[in-house]
This record gives C-alpha cells, structure tokens and sequence, in this order.
C-alpha cells in the first residue's frame, strides 16, 4: 500500500464520440465519468476492492474541452474514514485540438489548463473479519 496523499491519473483523448454540443463540445459528464476510474483505480490500490462512488460535494466546471483534446484526470484520497474515502480530482487540458488549422492539427498546452475539479467521497467495503 502507497501513501494516500499520492496522485493517481489517466490521460484520455477525447473523441467525437464524446462531442455532446455543438461546435464539438464535451458534455461536463465525461469528466466526472474519468474521476470515477480514477477514483476506483484509488479505492483498488488502497483497499483492495472498486468500492463505490457515494457523492460529490462539489464540482466546478472552469473551461471548455473539446473533441480531440487530451485530458488529465487526476485523484488523490485526502481522508480516510472507517469505510468512507474523501478524495479530491482535477482534470487538465493537456493537448488541444486546432480544428482551426486543419481537421488533424493540435498542440501541447504549457502550462496545462486546469477544466475540472472536484471533491466526493467514496465507500469501501468493509472487510471480513474486520
């Protein structure tokens, strides 16, 4: 078992198929939909088990994503409870598209752009015999 104040991430290119409004825009949702395997990937190292997603306390949307831009999600636990797990996610613009220029064009974004962030809790199971 590592340090629960360590940093777990997926990077993901966003794809049409992600693309929900127009003009290629990603529906909020695919983010949290990446903080929740971040948040199992967490619950896996640090529990042995997937656990469950029980809540968000707050989500903050901060700029656009777009199809075939490249997103960081990131998590970490922050507390530790009997079962419960407080976490905090981000997700950064790490590459973005330039359909401007071309269909394939795109560029790497320095420093990477902060798009989400939130906080939740999740639910470990309880072990057996414990």
């Amino acid at each position: 078992m590592s340090d629960d104040s360590a940093w777990s991430l997926i990077r993901v290119r966003m794809s049409a198929h992600d693309a929900h409004y127009g003009g290629n825009l990603v529906d909020g949702a695919r983010l949290l939909a990446l903080f929740g395997d971040v948040a199992t990937e967490l619950l896996v190292r640090f529990d042995g088990d997937e656990g469950l997603f029980a809540s968000y306390d707050d989500v903050q949307f901060l700029a656009p994503v777009y199809a075939g831009d490249y997103i960081e999600a990131r998590g970490r636990i922050l507390q530790r409870g009997n079962r419960s797990r407080a976490m905090e996610f981000e997700a950064w613009k790490v590459i973005a598209a330039r359909t401007d220029i071309s269909a394939s064009a795109a560029e790497i974004v320095e420093p990477p752009l902060l798009v989400c962030r939130a906080r939740g809790t999740c639910v470990a199971p309880k072990r057996a015999g414990a």
